[in-house]
């Protein structure tokens, strides 16, 4: 570890790129700021990675796929070592949590208690997994035995978003790793300083040379490098559906690599006039609010039943007029920074489009303080489903609550959108609640809860909210083929 910088909160690690086990300079000599986007200052200088690292990076992770030691351990082994991973995450929890704090902005007790122990859950849950990867016997016709094996991908490329490092970081590397694949990474440009850490610790834990290699770097450089390269033989994604897209095409037109993609969303959050009010209002508050809105499961489509709308909208304003934006190392502080200038312009951006197209703002809409990105919690209301805010994905702190009369209704509408990712239904009526879960096409449906998630739940979306699934059993699968083994007898 590095020494201590002295206005800083914690201590930076390597900055460097982790290439078969050696930190490592850019083949170009390139280094990049990340900053802090609670002050807009660079905190240090990271390695740029392009396309001569990924290469190498490749070339590394090939090596430990087909010889290396890596190929020959044991499934056991393997989950030992991610045990021995999950215990180091653990054992600097709280470095990592400010870590998390001074370079994506959430608030630190946010990340201590979300993405650490879901992160740490996330290992755990496929250490255990890695020596339970079973295929089957099928009896087939005729005098044969067919057995089948479930067999790693080989080298994946996973690229990670910067809402959250961490846990999109294990949510990746923690299947691949159980499953025996060997990892090329590229963390976000705008944080990539834990991703980094958890780099020192899967040294220190024992994985051999070249299983994981971690490059931060821009994505049309060292992102577009891994979703185009020929010896990459999948590729995992979460981030916008716009670059999501770029992946897949570059995935088809280099070497038709395996394609897993965690994109956008447009979440349907319904609550209906028979819920308990007081926990509807507190639980649509965080399910848009959480991350400072920064979340592709966010609930930015909040349809509130009429014969509560008003009630609902005054308990809402009050909640969002009580919510502390601030430092994110303040134990108080709700609601950080948004990620850097680029997103808070943008937000600000839909903010003033919502008001030009005739969105009620009944709370925020302005900047806070004149240093850092920070945006007051915003709520429009009187808005309709044509409205740009209510279509496309914003990002950030902007509620916005529409009106519905029943349930036929609410479901037709939560249903026109591209995106399919999550939904909430807040009701005391078992049957409404089942017909919203079965009836919203979303690849997670909350009931009178939202933001729930757990390492063995499956996540991932419906339409143009991805492909595949990640955690659970189901996760497995993206990293895993299947072969049929049939010998005659």
């Amino acid at each position: 570890m590095a020494t201590l910088v002295n206005e800083l909160p914690v201590a930076i690690g390597e900055t460097k790129l982790l290439i078969n086990n050696r930190w490592v300079n850019s083949r170009s000599g390139k280094t990049f700021p990340t900053i802090n986007p609670s002050t807009g200052e660079e905190i240090c200088q990271v390695a740029e990675a392009d396309e001569a690292d990924v290469n190498e990076a490749v070339k590394a992770a090939r090596n430990a796929f087909e010889k290396g030691p890596w190929r020959k351990m044991s499934a056991a082994e393997r989950g030992r070592l991610l045990y021995k991973l999950a215990d180091l995450v653990e054992k600097h929890a709280d470095e990592l949590a400010r870590l998390e704090a001074l370079d994506n902005g959430k608030p630190y007790s946010v990340a201590k208690a979300a993405d650490l122990a879901l992160s740490i859950a996330s290992y755990r849950y496929y250490a255990g997994w890695a020596d339970k990867v079973h295929g089957k016997t099928i009896p087939v016709a005729g005098n044969y035995f067919n057995y089948t094996k479930l067999e790693p991908v080989g080298v994946v490329g996973q690229i990670i978003p910067w809402n959250f490092p961490l846990l999109m970081q294990a949510w990746k590397l923690a299947p691949a790793l159980a499953t025996g694949n060997t990892i090329v990474m590229k963390p976000a440009e705008q944080t990539p300083l834990t991703a980094l850490r958890i780099g020192e610790l899967i040294l220190e834990a024992g994985f051999p040379e070249g299983v994981v290699n971690m490059l931060p770097g821009y994505g049309p450089t060292a992102g577009a490098a891994i979703a185009n390269h020929m010896d990459i033989d999948k590729v995992a994604f979460t981030g916008s559906t716009e670059v999501g897209k770029i992946v897949m095409k570059a995935a088809a037109n280099s070497n038709l690599k395996r394609v897993s993609l965690e994109l956008g969303g447009k979440s349907p959050n319904i609550v209906f006039a028979d819920a308990d009010m007081a926990e509807a209002v507190e639980g649509c508050h965080f399910a848009l609010f959480f991350n400072q809105g920064q979340c592709c499961c966010a609930g930015s489509r909040l349809f509130v039943e009429a014969k509560c709308y008003d009630e609902f909208v005054e308990r809402s304003i009050a909640r969002a007029k009580k919510r502390k934006v601030g430092d994110p190392f303040d134990p108080d502080t709700e609601q950080g920074p948004q990620i850097d200038s680029d997103q808070f312009d943008k937000i600000m951006g839909y903010i003033d489009v919502g008001k030009k197209e005739g969105a009620t703002l009944l709370q925020g809409g302005k900047r806070v303080g004149s240093k850092g990105y920070f945006i007051e919690p915003t709520v429009f209301v009187d808005v309709k489903d044509d409205m740009t805010i209510a279509k496309e994905e914003i990002f950030g702190p902007v509620m916005s609550i529409i009106k519905f009369n029943d349930l036929d209704e609410v479901i037709d509408r939560a249903n026109r959108t591209a995106y399919g990712l999550a939904a909430a239904v807040w009701t005391k009526d078992i049957g409404k609640a089942h017909a919203i879960a079965n009836n919203v096409r979303a690849g997670t449906v909350w009931v009178n809860c939202y933001d729930v998630f757990d390492p063995g739940a499956p996540w991932g979306g419906f339409k143009q909210s991805g492909i595949g699934r990640e955690m659970g059993e189901y996760g497995l699968s993206q990293y895993s083929e299947v072969k049929s083994v049939i010998i005659k007898l």
